[in-house]
């Protein structure tokens, strides 16, 4: 099964031509996406458009970078969307939260704060979590060692073969998409080629991180199908391996996604 795991189709990129991106997806054969919420005033936003398409899934979180212009409220405001969205089939998880050292000024206190107070969430109703990291492996993996969750995504990892072990153990998947398609990525490639696929999901992280191929261009969904065929030649296995492999990992570490996408028994069948 196809599953894009992270994909901002919420995002201003998208706005002129959104039902369009949507349709060359399934078209595509992509089964499922999952749109993370960044901020506050995304959290109503991901959820509409999620149930707006046949696949469309959803987290909900503050994202390092938008926790600079967050206020305290905010994890309020998560805490009760959280709460509303669990009866919710499409909602999978928290995210995307996590830290970013990479971005020079920026508060890492805050940034701390907040990724911890959405651990706590995670755990408090047993939710898996989507991670940003960027130049903060360690930093992370010893707040996920203290505020242990249920698993998840360290989406577009970009770590040491020790460091993806160490996210392994957790219980988290390392996503994968198109940056590994560039020859020049020799660390994610490798990782791509050596980790087992029970540790891979793919993604695309439209309208960011796109494949060599449209590089420079906006990304989209619908690109995970040739995403998939490049991990495939890399690894030197079949497409429908990769997709079978991912897809299963993918339900693995998003659990409620499993149960969004398994087909209605029809009534007096069992």
């Amino acid at each position: 099964m196809l599953i894009d795991t992270h994909c901002h189709l919420d995002a201003t990129e998208f706005d002129v031509d959104r039902a369009a991106v949507i349709a060359r997806t399934t078209a595509a054969g992509v089964a499922a996406v999952v749109i993370p919420a960044v901020e506050r005033a995304a959290f109503s936003r991901v959820r509409a458009l999620a149930a707006s398409f046949e696949g469309g899934a959803y987290a909900l979180g503050i994202h390092p970078l938008c926790v600079e212009q967050a206020v305290e409220d905010d994890l309020e405001a998560l805490h009760t969307a959280i709460v509303d969205a669990l009866a919710d089939p499409r909602f999978v998880g928290v995210g995307e939260i996590g830290l970013d050292h990479f971005v020079p000024g920026l508060d890492r206190a805050k940034q701390r704060r907040f990724f911890e107070a959405q651990l706590r969430l995670a755990r408090r109703f047993d939710l898996p979590v989507i991670l940003h990291v960027r130049r903060a492996q360690d930093p992370i993996l010893g707040l996920l060692r203290r505020f242990t969750v249920r698993g998840g995504i360290a989406h577009a990892f970009n770590g040491s073969a020790q460091q993806a072990q160490a996210y392994a153990e957790l219980g988290f998947a390392l996503g994968i998409g198109g940056v590994m398609t560039d020859a020049r990525a020799l660390r994610i490639r490798a990782l791509a080629s050596t980790q087992g696929l029970e540790n891979l999901v793919l993604e695309t992280d439209a309208p960011d991180l796109a494949p060599i191929w449209c590089r420079g261009e906006r990304n989209e969904p619908a690109q995970l199908p040739p995403i998939a065929a490049s991990l495939a030649s890399l690894r030197g296995c079949t497409v429908s391996e990769v997709v079978r492999g991912t897809g299963t990992t993918a339900l693995r570490v998003l659990p409620r996604l499993a149960g969004m996408l398994q087909p209605s028994i029809p009534c007096g069948e069992s």
